[in-house]
């Protein structure tokens, strides 16, 4: 069976989850084959945006009818020819419109959203309604609190019904573009592989870079220098080469070289003999010791001393090394990953750093791109942190994590990310505590260096025109030429780069970008 979530990072599935959310506050999900919700398969139930399906999923009996329901839509989608979006019904008697996914005329899966009405409740609908909750056993704590709730439930006239049918099948049908597409270009085997580094978030081509380089240098043994800016993931990164490498089941020490002073630094390196010096009541084994065997990632190598650098020479070329105060000499069996933000080549020319040891340690190096570099991939880094963070609250329950509103995720866009991911995670960290109980964090909550960098006056006018773009085919026009638009710019004018990026063939990108005028670079004034 095809694992569908790998297409919910397309930048169109992207695109149409938030126009979504903007227009009718409901959430886009997908099935598998059976019409089982791949959130549930990882632990999480994402119910629409209203809480009365919050209540039913909360109880087992409703869980179960809420997937049987489920089962039922992706059944019928699949019996129809013509492979358009059905409207369902479920078991709370809620609308759930889903349309099918086919690879190779082969059912994949179903996109769908759910949990809304055609017309607002009547007052013995609404008693209909708690009756079924109550049949499920799941009850809301305050009987007064059903009423306001069950005005909530997002509301879609026939016309809206047949807009939302028309924009899943349109991401329906770029999803099953997207796997024909990969199909064709029969991609090598290592390329399936890249989802195997899983804590790494990033689907942009900087990082694809990085994957199919750590795909090749997981199995050996080489030294590895890890370079990029603070915050970029240079330990994650150094990891993930442990855990997927043949040392795997041996140690992964961790030192960085700048946390402590050239005396502190080699005795927790090397170790040091009972005696050596005022305090040394015993011995102790130095760190490259624990790593025998293993994986030592020194991080900000450029920090060591001159006479530090000596040692570390020794390690990497014959394996051995003497602890301070002892006379014998220890052998060790180390793979060694160091890393730093500074540029070596040019401390070495400054005389700052011993050129022997950097081509030494130079053996295999892996960039890490900065944020900034890779913006493309901070909403899938956001909703992760947004995830990881809204789980450590004791009040999170199985309720959803809240969704940043569309001002603040245009502000993070905007804002350089000196930080990078570090600091990414603690600004979703700190939105995660200030607004939590908000289903929407506004841009108000952010701090103000990132609040500052909102877009300015031209861009609001743009999002006003698109509010009021008037049909849906002329809105849905409009983001897309924006989005080619800006992708070329970033991307230099790179077609075949950027129809990567956005999921679709190159010559469909092509033919947009000839029907919006956008086919060409413009010249230089």
């Amino acid at each position: 069976m095809i694992d569908l979530r790998r297409y919910e990072k397309l930048h169109s599935i992207q695109l149409l989850k938030g126009i979504l959310r903007k227009w009718w506050k409901v959430e886009l999900a997908f099935a598998d084959a059976t019409g089982y919700v791949l959130d549930h398969a990882e632990g999480r139930l994402a119910p629409p945006n209203n809480r009365i399906c919050e209540w039913a999923l909360s109880s087992k009996e409703g869980f179960r009818r809420c997937n049987e329901s489920l089962r039922n839509t992706c059944d019928e989608t699949h019996l129809r020819r013509e492979r358009r979006a059905v409207v369902h019904e479920c078991h709370l008697g809620l609308q759930v419109v889903g349309c099918p996914i086919e690879f190779d005329g082969v059912p994949a899966g179903m996109l769908f959203v759910g949990g809304t009405l055609e017309e607002p409740l009547t007052a013995v609908g609404e008693e209909v309604l708690l009756k079924k909750l109550r049949e499920l056993g799941a009850v809301p704590k305050a009987i007064a609190d059903f009423a306001p709730a069950a005005r909530t439930i997002p509301r879609l006239s026939p016309v809206e019904l047949g807009q939302l049918a028309d924009l899943l099948e349109l991401g329906a049908r770029e999803i099953e573009a997207y796997y024909a597409a990969e199909r064709q270009q029969a991609p090598e085997p290592a390329a399936t592989e890249r989802l195997r580094f899983e804590h790494i978030i990033g689907t942009s081509p900087a990082m694809q870079s990085v994957f199919r380089l750590l795909e090749k240098i997981v199995l050996s043994d080489s030294t590895v220098l890890i370079q990029g800016e603070s915050g970029t993931g240079k330990e994650l990164v150094a990891k993930a080469i442990h855990q997927h490498g043949p040392r795997a089941a041996k140690p992964f020490v961790v030192q960085n070289c700048s946390a402590f002073n050239d005396n502190l630094l080699e005795s927790a390196l090397f170790g040091h003999a009972k005696g050596s010096f005022t305090g040394a009541v015993k011995d102790k084994k130095g760190l490259f010791e624990v790593a025998d065997g293993g994986t030592f990632f020194l991080d900000e190598v450029g920090d060591m001393s001159p006479a530090l650098q000596v040692k570390l020479l020794r390690v990497l070329q014959e394996g051995t090394f003497t602890p301070v105060g002892a006379n014998e000499t220890r052998e060790v069996d180390v793979r060694v990953i160091a890393a730093t933000h500074k540029d070596l080549q040019r401390m070495v020319a400054r005389g700052e750093f011993r050129e022997d040891l950097y081509y030494r340690i130079h053996v295999i190096k892996v960039a890490i791109p900065a944020l900034r570099e890779r913006i493309e991939d901070l909403d899938l880094l956001c909703d992760h942190f947004l995830h990881k963070h809204w789980k450590r609250r004791p009040d999170a329950g199985e309720r959803r994590h809240p969704r940043l509103a569309a001002g603040a995720l245009a502000a993070m866009r905007s804002y350089p990310w000196p930080g990078n991911v570090r600091e990414l995670e603690n600004e979703i960290e700190r939105l995660i505590v200030l607004g939590g109980d908000l289903d929407e964090l506004p841009v108000e909550l952010l701090s103000p260096r990132v609040r500052e960098a909102a877009p300015q006056a031209h861009d609001r006018e743009a999002a006003l025109q698109f509010e009021e773009a008037g049909t849906l085919r002329t809105a849905l026009e409009q983001v897309e030429r924006e989005l080619i638009h800006r992708g070329l710019i970033r991307t230099h004018w790179n077609k075949s780069q950027l129809a990567k990026e956005l999921g679709i063939s190159r010559s469909s990108l092509i033919m947009k970008a000839e029907r919006y005028g956008l086919d060409r670079k413009p010249e230089p004034e």
